[in-house]
């Protein structure tokens, strides 16, 4: 029973990042955006910035459970389903970075993404945290922290956290290629690039250990304990952020504790909500994503590469745009103006593959990615 309505929480939480990660990620223009749904230039966190570590603290939280069954230590099983896991999640990423792939330039081909990531973290994280005793996790996770910041600063350039100067990028296009890298920022730095993984697999380890505390802690408790403890993480990264900010295209150090944090007190809440005061109805939109996260966010992610990149369309002065575009301009620019419209369109992403996340469900289809 305890299981149970836990698990409905955390449903819920991560339904709610993958429904944001839609909406962030689809815009009818990237020109037109409220500043909440903007990622931060560099420095600083804004509400969109926390989206992709609480569905990683999602993941740590969701492994104490998943792993319960090999008793949560590494052997043969649990290492098969580790890897067969991260393959699969890494290759999926790899594809939608090649999709269409007959007009893929394989070598510009960017190698690393929001899926690799998960994968990296989530395959690296479970094996640290199986091989490990849990007590010694926070010294573990504290000490990548520690080691990160000292790497970033020691090897940086003159201004070690900035764009041009962090040693993230050096790293990455040695091991890499510089072809191989995202070039949205101007020049070749990857946001979802390998150095930069490091501090992510804390996310996930900080996320298994609240796992740990909502299922050994008595009920009536959970919520007091994961406050607390998101209160003392946001103000650690507050502090830390200080001398190391808080960034999360490098994923600094005080980024991971102050997203840590946030997420915590979240999903206390969510706890208190739904399990404590049984106020559950309304989590039913939340659960339909949160039950069929991966494969949801894949596709939803495969159909934005198909309308940007397969359909096309030519206006009344002979210009090529894409099916988004075309979508965009055509029916949600009229209905509501260029911002408005944009979120609109963002907005009509999620209610869509919603639909298609609530068949699934309807039908009790759970693709496990």
């Amino acid at each position: 029973m305890i299981k149970t309505q836990r698990y409905l929480a955390l449903d819920v939480l991560r339904g709610m990042t993958v429904a944001l990660m839609i909406l962030v990620n689809n815009p009818g223009s990237w020109a037109h955006i409220y500043a909440p749904l903007e990622h931060a230039k560099w420095h600083g966190c804004t509400p969109t910035d926390l989206v992709f570590p609480f569905f990683l603290f999602v993941v740590g939280v969701s492994m104490f459970f998943s792993f319960s069954k090999y008793g949560n230590t590494l052997n043969k099983e649990s290492l098969l389903k580790i890897g067969k896991r991260t393959l699969l999640i890494f290759a999926i990423g790899l594809f939608l970075n090649s999709f269409p792939q007959w007009t893929t330039d394989y070598s510009k081909l960017r190698i690393l993404g929001v899926l690799q990531r998960i994968a990296l973290a989530y395959g690296i994280g479970a094996v640290i945290v199986l091989a490990s005793p849990r007590k010694y996790l926070p010294y573990i996770g504290g000490g990548i922290l520690l080691l990160y910041w000292a790497l970033l600063s020691w090897f940086g350039g003159n201004d070690p956290f900035s764009l041009e100067g962090n040693v993230t990028s050096v790293i990455d296009k040695a091991i890499l290629g510089e072809s191989h890298l995202y070039k949205g920022f101007g020049i070749p730095f990857d946001p979802e690039g390998l150095f930069s993984t490091i501090p992510a697999i804390v996310t996930v380890i900080i996320g298994y250990l609240i796992g740990s505390v909502v299922k050994d802690t008595e009920k009536i408790t959970v919520p007091k304990k994961l406050i607390l403890a998101g209160t003392i993480f946001v103000a650690a990264g507050l502090i830390w952020g200080l001398v190391f900010p808080i960034n999360k295209p490098i994923w600094t150090s005080s980024y991971v504790l102050y997203t840590a944090g946030w997420a915590s007190i979240v999903l206390a809440l969510l706890i208190w909500i739904i399990d404590l005061k049984g106020y559950s109805k309304w989590t039913s939109f939340f659960v339909v994503f949160g039950v069929n996260p991966l494969f949801i966010f894949a596709l939803s992610g495969l159909w934005a590469k198909t309308m940007g990149r397969l359909v096309h369309f030519t206006d009344p002065d002979g210009k090529i745009i894409s099916g988004n575009a075309k979508l965009y301009r055509d029916f949600f620019l009229p209905l509501a103006g260029e911002l408005n419209g944009s979120l609109l369109f963002a907005i009509s992403h999620v209610v869509f593959f919603w639909m298609i996340g609530y068949v699934l469900y309807k039908k009790k289809i759970f693709i496990k990615v």
